[in-house]
């Protein structure tokens, strides 16, 4: 169904452009979106120059795991089968699937986190170590949330993914025990054993609220990252508009200028038409004058000539 207020044709054309700038390094997005927003501004193609210019920069992790995605679709897509794979045997508690599918999960993550590297390298861009630890919560998440997974396949992420809090980690499946049913207790519990189970508890709260803090802390880093690399775009876009109005600014002033030069012209040749006119004026009044001197000259001359006759 095509949008309303698009002409048929453009949706398609815009979605291939914005396809094609995502894979866009960060460094050159903002000038590449500009030229494209201008370019579908000035075709008349307004609502595509909006959707255009609404496109965030993505972050150095973002685009590489996108590079990913577009230079590699056989691996990535075999990617996003093992996710579904994964999620279901979570879902069907397969402990013997789960197994299987996580030793696979830590070589395919690791194995394609080193080749988006590359391909951010080879594109001229090395991916920090921070950089690199985003692209591979990215793919963890891919694993791990069909939202994730629906995300980066298309293409066109502006941020890396964080996977959910409630998914096992890769190691989860080989080291916890199956469940077994409990047993009835056969004595009641000592108070040495109370103390040991206390101060387990309060050592696995801890180590909760660590995970949680750490977490945290990578959450607010990454929009940190995300905040500055905004600001960086919004800086670019500024500085733009600052040179378009300058440009604009210096051809007002030559126009200005061009315009009191025509008007001083303009009353030049004003004033000299006027003398021309009057010159004009007072040459065809001797002109009269002296053509009337003739004729009388010339009827004095037949006047003379006939009486001597």
């Amino acid at each position: 169904m095509e949008r309303k207020g698009v002409r048929p044709g453009e949706g398609h054309k815009v979605e291939r452009l914005l396809d094609e700038l995502y894979a866009t390094p960060p460094s050159d997005f903002v000038s590449r979106r500009e030229r494209l927003a201008d370019a579908a501004k000035a075709a008349g193609r307004v609502e595509e120059a909006r959707r255009i210019r609404a496109a965030r920069r993505p972050t150095l992790a973002a685009w590489a795991a996108n590079l990913l995605l577009r230079s590699q679709p056989q691996e990535c897509r075999r990617f996003l089968e093992l996710g579904r794979a994964l999620r279901e045997a979570y879902r069907s508690l397969d402990a013997d699937g789960v197994r299987e599918l996580s030793e696979r999960r830590r070589t395919v993550v690791s194995a394609l986190s080193r080749r988006a590297a590359e391909l951010a390298r080879d594109a001229g861009h090395r991916l920090s170590g921070t950089a690199q630890q985003d692209v591979e919560a990215t793919l963890r998440a891919v694993l791990a949330d069909q939202d994730a997974a629906d995300r980066w396949a298309g293409g066109r992420l502006e941020s890396a993914l964080t996977p959910p809090a409630d998914f096992p980690p890769h190691d989860a499946a080989t080291s916890a025990p199956p469940h077994k049913p409990a047993r009835a207790a056969v004595a009641a519990p000592s108070s040495r054993s109370r103390a040991k189970d206390e101060l387990a508890e309060r050592r696995h709260l801890r180590q909760e609220q660590l995970v949680r803090a750490r977490r945290a802390a990578e959450a607010a880093d990454r929009r940190l990252r995300e905040l500055h690399a905004e600001q960086t775009d919004a800086d670019a876009v500024l500085q733009r508009a600052r040179e378009r109005h300058d440009r604009a600014a210096q051809q007002e002033s030559a126009a200005e200028q061009q315009l009191r030069q025509a008007r001083r012209e303009l009353r030049r040749a004003d004033q000299e038409r006027r003398e021309a006119e009057e010159r004009l004026r007072v040459a065809a009044e001797a002109a009269s004058r002296a053509g009337q001197a003739a004729r009388d000259a010339a009827r004095e001359v037949h006047r003379l000539a006939g009486a001597d006759r």
